[in-house]
């Protein structure tokens, strides 16, 4: 089932070079009742992401050809995938690598063999903050098309079409002239080419 079918089902993206690891986190996944779908290396991963970007990725590190750094690194510097959240798994357990994974912008590290149990909170964990995530998002861009809404207001002038005059905050109809000094819009008088021919010329 697709996620626009199914808000509640979480798709999330495996990229192991191992087909005995895929087969395992897919069926520990499937379980929970996650969408999985399986990538044997990183340009797979990649592709599979931009087509249609998971809420997670699960990355493996050594994958041939394109690591599961370089991975990380390319979804990162691409607008479509930045912001999907990446889990490294990886038999690597020295602090450098760990380091390495955080420093491009890897949210967790899980060392192999793992637990299920653990696999499963950290992943309910990261699904939990990328949706809170996405809800303040949501709710500032509301905010804001509510901002440039007002401003919008605010800019239009009620001014009848007939005597030109403006109405003002109180309902009260003033002269244009009345109306901008209340807005403290300094004015400059001068006269119109077709005014100062009425009010000048002399046939």
């Amino acid at each position: 089932m697709r996620k626009n079918q199914q808000h509640l089902i979480h798709d999330i993206l495996i990229a192991d070079d191992t087909p005995e690891h895929l087969t395992v986190l897919r069926q520990m996944l499937a379980e929970q009742n996650y969408m999985v779908r399986p990538a044997l290396n990183g340009e797979i991963a990649i592709k599979a992401a931009n087509e249609s970007p998971p809420d997670l990725i699960l990355l493996d590190i050594r994958m041939p050809g394109m690591d599961g750094y370089e991975v990380c690194q390319q979804l990162k510097s691409e607008k479509k995938t930045r912001k999907i959240p990446v889990i490294f798994i990886s038999a690597l357990n020295e602090l450098d690598d760990k380091v390495k994974a955080f420093s491009l912008g890897g949210v967790d590290y899980i060392t192999k063999p793992f637990q299920t149990e653990e696999v499963l909170v950290r992943i309910k964990t990261h699904l939990t903050l990328r949706n809170l995530q996405k809800s303040l998002e949501d709710k500032n861009a509301q905010l804001q098309n509510a901002l440039d809404e007002i401003k919008t207001l605010q800019g239009i002038i009620p001014i009848c079409a007939n005597c030109k005059k403006v109405r003002d905050d109180e309902n009260y109809w003033n002269e244009v002239e009345g109306y901008l000094k209340k807005l403290d819009i300094m004015l400059s008088h001068s006269v119109c080419p077709d005014c100062s021919k009425k009010l000048f010329y002399y046939a």
